[in-house]
């Protein structure tokens, strides 16, 4: 009598149960620290890999930092690269905003918790950096496509309400980057029972930054012999140089990248 009727689940248990999933997923990943210093944003993470990024620049200003499945959060960097590009292109750069990114990704995020079977296992910050401290926007996206505009600090992955309360306890603005990084460094090595800490060593940490006085182009990559210099007590360097270790200082314009020339417009070139 039963073998043929349909087995039903109420819409709220059914919610739980892929809002559960996804919190299980996403906490078993490495946790991912966000958080201001004085020239810009700091991104930190325990990945010992050097090709599969948790952390990546969008646009100018604009960075990604993800925990969870790469290969769900890896598809949603892409669309959001791939919407920024069009959007800069079609209208301004200045249209480009961590908030519209946000909000493009909530609209997925939430659809597919909604209609999907299997909702994403990733949790997401969209950060930029803006001219001064108090123009920095940093948004948080949860699985469901949930936003929260976070300030000063955020954590995510494994670990993160641990985290998230020595932040709160020890983080204070004004940090220089020195001193951000060896806090987070020093908050994802904790041990959440109460044990010794790890000692996480520079390679196995991703580090990034959305630097408010480099030109245009904000983010950039903190490793090798500048992540140990930052990440050593007995070192006086306290930020990252302007220029990337042995890179070219040269400023780079629109005018240097086809996909941002424009025609003039009303006598004047863009």
């Amino acid at each position: 009598m039963t073998a043929g009727m349909p087995f039903y689940v109420s819409p709220e248990q059914l919610m739980k149960d892929r809002a559960d999933f996804a919190r299980k997923g996403i906490a078993r990943g490495r946790a991912i620290v966000v958080l201001a210093y004085d020239n810009g944003i700091a991104f930190i993470g325990e990945n010992p890999s050097r090709a599969l990024h948790k952390v990546s620049e969008i646009y100018d200003r604009i960075a990604f930092a993800a925990v969870g499945k790469y290969n769900e959060f890896e598809n949603l960097r892409v669309a959001g690269v791939r919407y920024a590009d069009l959007r800069g292109y079609s209208y301004d750069r200045s249209d480009v905003t961590a908030r519209g990114l946000a909000n493009a990704y909530a609209q997925t995020l939430g659809a597919v918790f909604t209609q999907e079977s299997k909702p994403y296992e990733v949790e997401i910050v969209v950060a930029e950096v803006g001219a001064t401290p108090d123009t920095d926007q940093v948004y948080r996206l949860t699985y469901d496509g949930s936003v929260a505009d976070e300030h000063g600090f955020v954590a995510m992955g494994g670990g993160a309400e641990q985290i998230e309360t020595g932040l709160k306890e020890q983080w204070r603005e004004g940090l220089n980057l020195s001193e951000a990084l060896v806090l987070a460094v020093g908050l994802l090595g904790a041990d959440p029972a109460g044990g010794q800490a790890r000692e996480l060593a520079p390679s196995q940490l991703e580090v990034a930054v959305l630097d408010r006085n480099r030109p245009r182009r904000t983010f950039r990559r903190i490793t090798g012999q500048l992540l140990e210099r930052l990440l050593s007590t007995d070192d006086p360097t306290l930020d990252a140089p302007p220029a990337d270790d042995g890179a070219d200082t040269s400023v780079r314009d629109a005018t240097t990248n086809p996909q941002t020339q424009r025609p003039a417009q009303d006598g004047r070139s863009e």
